[in-house]
C-alpha cells in the first residue's frame, strides 16, 4: 500500500495540474528539466503516505505502518537524490 499510494497520488496530481497541457511524457520531461518541480510533485505523494501511516498506527496495525513508513522514506530519499544529485 505504501508503494502504490504515492504513484496513485502522482497520477491524480498530473490530471489536476498538467493534463490538458502536457502529455505524460512531456510532464516527466518537464519535471526532469525543472528540478524545483520535484518538490511540488513529491509532496502530495508523501502526504498521502503520511495519512496512510497515521491510519494504520491508529488502528494498531503496526507491521503495516512500518511498511508504509519504510516506503515513505524510500520515496523521500529518491526525490532528494533526483533533485540534488541526478
Amino acid at each position: 500500500m505504501g508503494l502504490v499510494a504515492p504513484v496513485l497520488s502522482l497520477v491524480v496530481y498530473y490530471f489536476i495540474k498538467f493534463y490538458p497541457t502536457f502529455s505524460p511524457g512531456e510532464f516527466l520531461n518537464f519535471v526532469r528539466a525543472n528540478r524545483t518541480q520535484v518538490t511540488a510533485v513529491s509532496i502530495p505523494c508523501l502526504v498521502l503516505n503520511i495519512a496512510l501511516f497515521t491510519l494504520y498506527i491508529n488502528s494498531h496495525r503496526d507491521s503495516t505502518a512500518k511498511g508504509v513508513f519504510a516506503a515513505t522514506l524510500i520515496y523521500a530519499i529518491i526525490a532528494l537524490v533526483f533533485k540534488f544529485i541526478a
